[in-house]
């Protein structure tokens, strides 16, 4: 939980010393009770060193101490050596409002296997906020005043990064700076609306994030099924066929929650689909830097720049808190994106982003991220070779998660339900069906991104017990 400081400085509270009669020390001590008594300076609140007060307040220094002097006796205010004068946490005829209740962090489960989070222990702090610091340090006071949000130095980087990084055909007029991957899918929804698409296509099962953001700007989801190969495009052009849907929303890097790569036969299926019904592919490049086997794959969109959308962020990379995602998009869609968003991240931001990148931040994050995340995979696979041998595991070697086939009889619902009473967190597949009623096997998705090290073998010994009992007789039932 973030905690707020306690003694917030107080210098510009307004006193006003016209609301009262008398000499000036008396106006001015009527004024400090009452805003102490309103509690406008709240218990605990530093006030001005007397010479700035009685500068602002255009009376003598002498005025001040008397008053200051004055309260601290009756203990309203309190003088601490080297801190300055602040109100007294119980002061005398003080009134002061109390703080308002912290709100209490969500307790997170000892043992976190859910999917789609990565090690925020190890989030980048310290190379951002070198980053920030510089960039703030060295911005010229002009840029400050920046209030359109688009920084063209931004996406000068950003072009170069997915150039190199993604093998991406972009320059800096085809990016947009966004809040994140969902609102990057937000602004092109709306405007595919806009063009007239009412429906698009999406994998089911896929995360159910970024269908709920189309559906909130009213398109309706229409499902293709996922195999062992990525999205069927056979299936995709038939449903497209069907409804008349030519926008696409995939996962081809590596499908979530599958986790399986599209083949290069399917994505030059996918590009001559969208070609051939004047579509548009969004790329959804989740989890793509993190692959352990090979280089990662290169980017969708290289194929065919004018007809797909990539569409990437920082949350799996480095974490969800930086609010930084980006958009590489077609000529025909800029203009209309750029126009949907009802606000861009701040010029600082955008900034210091850049400057993440161009200095190489990013690049030695993710270099210790792979070796981090590649050895706690292998450990969970061997802990899960250990614990449940009779359990399969899928998923190519990257990402942050793995599926697994439950035994046969026992339901991935009473593993979870089971898992939660021990204080581990689990998620059934089903969870991102599109069709939730739909026939669907029996798989959990486990997500090791902010598993700690320590606790991967504990970890995967109580989902273990929780399979035990889920698979115990009488456990369960017909659906």
């Amino acid at each position: 939980m973030v905690e707020l400081q306690t003694n917030p400085i107080a210098w510009d509270t307004l006193l006003d010393l016209s609301a009262h009669d008398g000499p000036r020390h008396v106006r001015l001590e009527l004024a400090v009770r009452d805003a102490v008594a309103t509690g406008r300076l709240p218990s605990g609140a530093v006030l001005p060193p007397s010479r700035l007060l009685a500068a602002s307040l255009g009376v003598s220094r002498w005025v001040v101490t008397e008053v200051y002097g004055r309260l601290t006796a009756e203990g309203i205010l309190e003088a601490r050596t080297g801190s300055g004068t602040r109100v007294a946490a119980r002061g005398g005829v003080s009134a002061a409002r109390p703080a308002p209740a912290p709100v209490a962090a969500q307790r997170r489960p000892r043992f976190d296997l859910a999917p789609g989070v990565p090690d925020l222990r190890h989030a980048p702090r310290a190379l951002w906020l070198r980053a920030m610091t510089e960039v703030l340090a060295e911005t010229p006071d002009a840029e400050l005043f920046r209030l359109d949000g688009d920084v063209p130095a931004a996406r000068v980087v950003l072009a170069s990064y997915l150039s190199r990084a993604r093998f991406a055909r972009a320059d800096a007029d085809a990016v947009v700076v966004t809040h994140g991957a969902a609102d990057g899918m937000r602004r092109v929804a709306r405007v595919l609306r806009e063009h007239g698409h009412t429906e698009i296509l999406v994998e089911d099962p896929s995360w159910q994030r970024m269908r709920q953001v189309a559906a909130a700007e009213g398109l309706t989801s229409v499902p293709v099924p996922v195999d062992a190969h990525g999205v069927d495009v056979d299936a995709l052009a038939t449903a497209s066929v069907r409804t008349g849907a030519r926008a696409a929303l995939v996962t081809p890097a590596h499908q979530f929650p599958v986790g399986v790569a599209l083949t290069a036969e399917r994505r030059d299926r996918l590009i001559a689909w969208a070609r051939r019904c004047d579509g548009v592919v969004i790329e959804d490049d989740y989890d793509a830097e993190f692959r352990y086997d090979r280089r990662p794959i290169g980017a969708l969109q290289a194929m065919a720049p004018d007809r797909v959308v990539l569409a990437g962020s920082l949350s799996k990379t480095a974490t969800p808190a930086l609010g930084l995602g980006w958009l590489v998009l077609p000529p025909w869609l800029r203009d209309g994106v750029r126009d949907a968003g009802a606000s861009a991240p701040s010029t600082i931001d955008q900034l210091a982003l850049a400057r993440f990148l161009a200095a190489g931040g990013l690049d030695r994050h993710l270099r210790a991220a792979r070796t981090r995340y590649r050895r706690r995979r292998e450990a969970l696979l061997a802990a899960l070779e250990r614990a449940l041998p009779e359990c399969r595991v899928s998923g190519i070697a990257a990402g942050l998660h793995v599926v697994l086939d439950l035994p046969a009889g026992v339901r991935a619902a009473d593993v979870v339900r089971f898992g939660a009473a021990r204080d581990v967190a689990l998620t059934d597949i089903r969870r991102y069906r599109v069709s939730p009623d739909a026939p669907a096997p029996e798989q959990l998705v486990l997500g090791y991104g902010d598993l700690a090290d320590p606790l991967v073998e504990e970890a995967v010994s109580t989902l273990a017990a929780a399979v035990r009992e889920a698979a115990a007789p009488g456990v369960g039932g017909s659906r």
